[in-house]
């Protein structure tokens, strides 16, 4: 296995759009700890309290705020940054925010892809580039068996179609610009990810479980749940980052050999969001009052998804490290020194300490 922890990343330019988002700040932190250059574009944080403020990221790394969809300031951002490696984050990445702001959805998922990677095309320094999108991005049948990287994609609702939408234009860039064959041209080797539900520390967003656990433990409020049966692939947010790091260093390292679509799913994926309130109840020692409500029609989310990574560990010898319960107990202690002020991007650098030597 290529020791993607240390030496690899030690100097290496990294250019991360959505930076100021929850996974983009822990890769970001992971990066800085691993002696990368990290340069980062996205918005400012929406909220006060969020991990990229609460960890002064900002003085980590070289900070620029904008849209992906303003496309000149991220191509002159891009260029200035002369990066080695891209990975795009930025998103709009809530379903139900979709149902309400499709046009916004489909302009930063879609665009937002196409404005990155034509950027990309006008940059001779990079090597390699990786897309994340989401496991939501299959035409979702809720059966049984995981999806794998060769299925249908598609998408009932904007969110997730938008993702595909990003796939679709990522194949279309890495045939049309990015070809394997004119591989020694060009030098650039693309690839996507596709990732579960992620869970940690400094997730505040709007209508996502964890979040809405934290509000209600902190408020001292009621819980709403809207599909407490729904199975989704949770998964720490260090799994997939992980991944994301591996994938990048063999798109730099070996080029389109690894230019394709790779899923990064956890260990089980059979826990549904009211197991995760309950589990959550449980290890807080503080019973979290909850109810249920139904959902909305229009805001429909699946409630069904599995994910084959099987893929990624033959080829890129990667796989999960934590266990569910794992993944829930460290983001509540996380949150224990969230509540006791203590320094949070100290926690955090402890937990990335924590899964790489895991």
């Amino acid at each position: 296995m290529i020791n993607m922890y240390y030496d690899f990343w030690k100097g290496k330019k990294v250019f991360i759009t959505g930076h100021t988002g929850f996974k983009g700040t822990w890769l970001s932190l992971w990066l800085t700890k691993l002696g990368a250059h990290v340069t980062g574009y996205a918005l400012p944080p929406d909220e006060e309290n969020s991990l990229f403020y609460l960890c002064k990221t900002d003085q980590m790394v070289d900070s620029y705020f904008g849209d992906v969809r303003d496309y000149e300031k991220l191509q002159t951002c891009l260029l200035q940054a002369k990066p080695d490696i891209v990975i795009h984050l930025a998103a709009q990445p809530l379903v139900r925010e979709s149902y309400r702001n499709p046009v916004d959805t489909y302009s930063i998922n879609v665009m937002g892809t196409v404005h990155l990677l034509d950027s990309v095309r006008k940059c001779d320094c990079v090597r390699a580039v990786v897309n994340v999108t989401t496991d939501k991005c299959y035409e979702n049948h809720e059966w049984l068996w995981s999806y794998r990287e060769n299925d249908a994609l598609g998408g009932k609702d904007p969110y997730s179609n938008s993702k595909a939408c990003s796939e679709f234009v990522t194949n279309a860039y890495r045939n049309s610009f990015f070809s394997p064959k004119q591989y020694a041209k060009h030098g650039v080797a693309l690839a996507s990810a596709r990732a579960g539900n992620v869970i940690g520390g400094g997730d505040w967003a709007k209508e996502r479980l964890i979040p809405d656990c934290f509000r209600a433990i902190l408020n001292k409020e009621t819980l709403v749940i809207r599909n407490p049966k729904a199975i989704r692939p949770w998964q720490h947010v260090l799994e997939p980052l992980s991944g994301y790091l591996i994938l990048a260093e063999y798109l730099y390292e070996y080029g389109p050999d690894y230019g394709e679509a790779w899923n990064f799913g956890p260990k089980e994926d059979n826990r549904t969001v009211e197991w995760i309130v309950q589990y959550i109840s449980k290890i807080w020692k503080n019973e979290i009052d909850y109810k249920v409500i139904e959902d909305e029609k229009q805001f429909r989310e699946a409630t069904y998804l599995r994910l084959d990574w099987a893929k990624a560990k033959n080829r890129l010898n990667w796989q999960p490290k934590w266990q569910i319960e794992r993944a829930l107990d460290m983001t509540m202690k996380w949150l224990e020194a969230y509540i006791r002020d203590e320094d949070i991007a100290t926690i955090c650098f402890k937990q990335i300490e924590e899964y790489m030597n895991n």
